[in-house]
């Protein structure tokens, strides 16, 4: 058994269980807990969905009995709907929905009961029942009055295909153009179902309500419980007594400009040991959130809750209130501060001799940016930098180089995937779009952190002690077919039976390294891999090629930390807070629930970057710009400004008159009449039809003069794009 055969099950069997699947393959005993890997693999992995009472799925497909939401009908009075799980990045399949035997007419919004028949790419629904309208679901969305229809509510989900309807005393004092909670309501106005405003959010007029949008769109919680709050206001600095000492040395921070915490420091000195010429002694010291987050108190409750903190262009969404993530657990500048941290030994080749965790107190000795480590890596420091700090840079930069050596053995995946930085003025708005500059400071915080990483599950694991580990599969069969098949088309070999290992995706990365292709590849083996993802059962960590890794270095913002911090004081006794037995015997559940807001908050985070730059982008319609394709699907290409980084779609009818068939194995859209192709990474001159920044949605057309006459609307552009491919696929913030 293995996942190949699953899928094979699956795809004739969709909607099959757990124990369906056990049967059709004759499983017991334990064969089963390695089926409820695979799916929880493939699961993480985005190749099959599982659905509360509907079983499992293919990603793409839909079940044969399914619930969908009637959207509108088409130019031919055909009824459509959309279904109401969808979790794939490409837009749903078309749902025709054959009217009800009872000669009932549902109208938009109406959730249905359907039997689901494929037919070629869209599917027939057969009513069975419809659903009451008792399910109530919080929308989020943008008022709009207008003297022909009303008050609307245009809904600031892309997938939502309908507008709702207010009648005047339930609009709550809410104003035009405000960002708003709505609730559905009995009854419709103008065939339109209702709502009711239940929040309001803020005016769209706003800058700053930008973020509010993916913040509300994904239901991350902004505000801390009363309980929550009066405890971190409570905290206390810590008593050094019974800690390690170590305010003598001086560590030091190394962060972005725009840091709002500072979870890490970091020093290295040479050893003084006889037996190890040559090598060095690294320190990473973290902040002991552990000693202010005790299992089980409402800061505890709260944390888990959140999971992890959310990063947006103009707000942080803090995993804890800001008494301590911003204060008292953040590694100030000649501030006392509790750490754990992880004291190792190298060689002069890179290779770990040794590794201990102590509970210590520090003082750090300068907060510096990134930029600020680069220059005085090569030889410029800044005025007023003390020698005491040169000289832990010099050291640092020394250690860091024999590191390096280790490193380059290991081969990790070497992805160069450049990050969009938004740029906000004193008026909240987009001042300007770049990519983040890449220093190799930041390669220096990386590689340190992931190695105390390394150390934290190696310790852990010595020790017997349980601990959440964080996980990166190989790529799965299908994704590695699909690679090769694309390679094909550039004359590039795959052999898609070898042993994966991460230097075959860099081999082939290098032969494209300089190209025209560089770009596009780098992005076609990031969706390759699969998705990191938490868990208590250890796999290792392909991208990074590492056979134990955990996170242990931002315990400020990563609730997964945390966890690893309580079970790091309970092996090595390092005093109170350790793992309890309960914490223990609930990893599983943690893992998948912080999985899970992890995932949240990297889509609001990229939904929020999408909105500022249509936001952006809304004053350039009509300009024309330098873009490559990024992404072919069979409704249009994704395209990427040279510039800018910014990303949207070309509908497929914008490509001209020509009928353009998707081969997927060559990744190209190809004109029947024509034979014109458009591929993965083609250079295109692209025009910029329509900004939406109420969805972060952005239509182009090519620039030949081809496609529609620009629009500026607030509305999702047409064509629907959907979601872009995602990029997070198993790395972090710096770790």
């Amino acid at each position: 058994m293995d996942k190949a055969r699953v899928l094979e099950l699956l795809a004739t069997k969709a909607g099959a269980n757990k124990r369906d699947l056990a049967r059709l393959l004759g499983l017991k005993g334990s064969d089963r807990i390695v089926l409820k890997r695979i799916l929880k693999e493939l699961e993480a992995d985005g190749t099959i969905e599982g659905r509360q009472k509907q079983g499992f799925i293919k990603r793409g497909e839909l079940p044969d009995v399914g619930i969908v939401e009637i959207t509108g009908v088409d130019e031919d009075g055909e009824m459509l709907a959309r279904p109401l799980a969808w979790d794939s990045n490409e837009e749903p399949p078309t749902i025709y929905v054959q009217p009800p035997k009872d000669g009932s007419a549902p109208g938009p919004g109406d959730r249905l009961l359907a039997r689901l028949e494929r037919h070629g790419e869209s599917y027939e629904a057969h009513v069975i029942r419809r659903l009451e309208q008792e399910i109530q679901t919080k929308l989020i969305g943008v008022l709009r009055d207008s003297p022909s229809t009303g008050w609307r509510l245009v809904p600031i989900n892309k997938k939502e295909r309908t507008e709702y309807a207010l009648d005047k005393s339930d609009l709550g004092g809410a104003k035009h153009n405000e960002l708003v909670a709505a609730e559905p309501q009995p009854g419709r106005i103008a065939g339109f179902s209702r709502v009711k405003v239940i929040e309001r959010i803020g005016s769209m007029d706003s800058p700053r309500t930008i973020s509010l949008i993916a913040i509300h769109d994904h239901g991350i919680t902004t505000e801390f419980p009363t309980a929550v709050i009066e405890d971190a206001k409570a905290a206390q600095p810590i008593d050094p007594r019974g800690r390690t000492d170590l305010r003598a040395i001086p560590l030091v921070t190394i962060d972005p400009p725009d840091a709002r915490d500072h979870d890490d420091a970091v020093w290295a000195g040479l050893d003084d040991d006889e037996r190890n010429p040559g090598g060095h002694i690294v320190l990473v010291a973290i902040a002991d959130v552990a000693h202010y987050v005790t299992t089980g108190s409402a800061l505890d409750k709260e944390a888990l809750k959140r999971g992890n903190s959310a990063y947006f262009p103009d707000r942080v969404v803090p995993m804890l209130p800001e008494e301590l993530s911003a204060d008292l657990c953040s590694l100030k500048e000649d501030v006392d501060r509790p750490c754990l941290v992880a004291r190792m030994v190298f060689d002069r080749h890179g290779h770990k001799k040794s590794h201990t965790f102590l509970r210590a107190v520090m003082r750090s000795a300068a907060r510096l940016t990134y930029a600020q480590a680069q220059a005085a890596f090569d030889g410029n420091p800044h005025e007023g930098m003390t020698a005491t700090v040169k000289k832990t840079l010099a050291d640092v930069w020394a250690a860091y180089q024999s590191l390096n050596i280790a490193r380059a053995k290991r081969d990790p995946l070497d992805l160069d995937l450049p990050e969009r930085r938004v740029i906000l003025g004193a008026d909240g708005k987009v001042a300007s779009i770049a990519y983040r500059e890449r220093l190799e400071s930041m390669k220096l915080i990386e590689e340190f952190m992931v190695l105390a990483n390394v150390a934290a599950a190696e310790a852990l694991e010595k020790a017997r002690t349980p601990l959440i580990y964080r996980v990166h599969d190989t790529p799965s069969k299908e994704k590695l077919f699909a690679f090769s098949d694309f390679l094909r088309t550039l004359n590039i070999t795959f052999t898609k039976g070898q042993v994966m290992q991460p230097s075959a995706f860099n081999r082939i990365l290098g032969q494209a390294k300089g190209t025209p292709n560089e770009a596009v590849m780098n992005d076609v083996v990031l969706r390759s891999q699969a998705q990191a993802i938490y868990d208590p059962a250890n796999i290792g960590h392909f991208g990074l090629n590492l056979a134990k890794y955990a996170h242990f270095t931002s315990p400020i913002r990563r609730y997964a930390d945390l966890i690893v911090h309580r079970a790091l004081i309970r092996a090595f006794e390092l005093g109170e807070g350790g793992l309890t037995e309960r914490e223990m015997t609930t990893l599983a559940g943690t893992a998948e629930h912080i999985t899970i807001t992890e995932r949240r908050a990297m889509a609001a985070e990229r939904d929020s970057t999408d909105r500022y730059v249509a936001a952006f982008m809304e004053d350039r319609i009509g300009q024309s710009f330098d873009a490559r394709v990024t992404g072919v699907t069979r409704f249009g290409l994704f395209v990427r400004l040279a510039d800018s980084g910014a990303e949207g779609l070309i509908p497929i009818r914008s490509l001209g008159a020509d009928y353009f068939h998707h081969d997927e194995k060559r990744q190209a859209l190809i004109g029947q009449r024509t034979h014109v192709s458009y591929g993965m990474g083609a250079p295109l001159a692209v025009k910029l039809l329509e900004a939406a920044p109420l969805t972060g949605g952005l239509r182009f057309a090519l620039a030949d003069g081809s496609g529609d006459a620009p629009v500026r609307s607030g509305k999702p552009p047409a064509g629907k794009p959907g979601k872009r491919p995602n990029k997070d696929r198993f790395r972090g913030k710096k770790r």
